[in-house]
């Protein structure tokens, strides 16, 4: 069984008003697929569910929607197909599918062959001391870049895409934090000491296309950190450059490495986002690798 799914809120609500032209494709190319798009998150995850085990679903959303059902997707063993309609796309990038027409994603989705990539899952704790469990598709971000993501959540509807994080990281910069973190990876300590983030890709790209970890690939049975240690404002303001151009894993304050599994402490708590959405803060963070658990359409 095939089901198109559609976040009607996704790019803002914009993704909505693709409705029309995808039942009309549909009815003339694909007219045993259903398209739903259900406006509660619990309709779209009961529809999830109710579908045979290995069933393809076609996402239509972006990153974020992506998140929100990943849960599921995995639990029923689904195959995913993306047409990409969100803010940030970089699952969409790296599956190779970001930028095509939207019909020919479509027939893609639909009809490409699946390969299996890997996951994420964090186990984490906040500042409460309840207990979460959160899976991920292409980052999951501790420190600055979180909290870079929370504003562009909350930024003007105006901007969009790569402008929307910019705006929100040069407003970060202006209140820089940094944050004492601890990083185990793979048993051994590999960090101790102020830092401005600690990032896990599984993607390329995080932040809209930002090349955070430009060697990282999908199914190579390892998650690859980014950690950015101390800087001051000019730095950190003259770092951003590089790291829109992936210049940056030069800089002696920037350390990456691959990883199964990953400890992260922190006291204070550390403010975290899994694919772009806000969890909130977390003293300890355990990510471990889930090798070649969700099968995907990419070219």
């Amino acid at each position: 069984m095939t089901l198109v799914l559609l976040n009607p809120h996704a790019q803002g609500g914009r993704a909505a008003r693709r409705i029309p032209a995808l039942r009309a494709w549909l009815a003339a190319h694909a007219p045993d697929v259903q398209l739903a798009a259900p406006e509660a998150l619990q309709d779209s995850v009961a529809l999830l569910q109710s579908l045979p085990e290995g069933s393809r679903v076609v996402v239509v959303g972006g990153d974020g929607t992506l998140n929100c059902w990943l849960p599921t997707l995995l639990a029923r063993r689904l195959t995913v197909g993306l047409l990409p309609m969100g803010s940030g796309n970089d699952s969409a990038r790296a599956w190779g599918v970001y930028g095509l027409p939207w019909a020919q994603a479509l027939a893609l989705a639909l009809q490409g062959p699946a390969q299996a990539i890997d996951t994420g899952l964090a186990h984490w704790s906040d500042l409460q001391g309840q207990t979460h469990e959160t899976p991920f598709l292409s980052s999951l971000t501790a420190g600055f870049d979180s909290a870079v993501g929370l504003r562009a959540l909350n930024g003007p509807r105006w901007l969009r895409g790569l402008p929307r994080y910019l705006w929100a990281t040069l407003h970060e910069l202006i209140h820089l934090r940094h944050w004492n973190l601890t990083l185990h990876s793979d048993g051994h300590l590999k960090h101790q000491g102020h830092s401005l983030f600690a990032s896990s890709l599984n993607t390329p790209t995080f932040g809209s296309g930002m090349p955070a970890v430009p060697h990282a690939q999908l199914a190579d049975g390892q998650l690859d950190v980014l950690l950015a240690g101390s800087f001051g404002h000019l730095g950190a303001l003259l770092m951003l450059p590089r790291l829109l151009i992936g210049q940056h894993l030069g800089h002696p304050r920037i350390a990456s490495w691959p990883y199964r599994q990953l400890d992260i402490d922190c006291a204070q708590g550390v403010p975290l986002a899994a694919d772009g959405e806000y969890l909130g803060e977390a003293r300890q963070v355990h990510i471990h690798c889930q090798a070649t658990s969700l099968k995907v359409v990419r070219r």
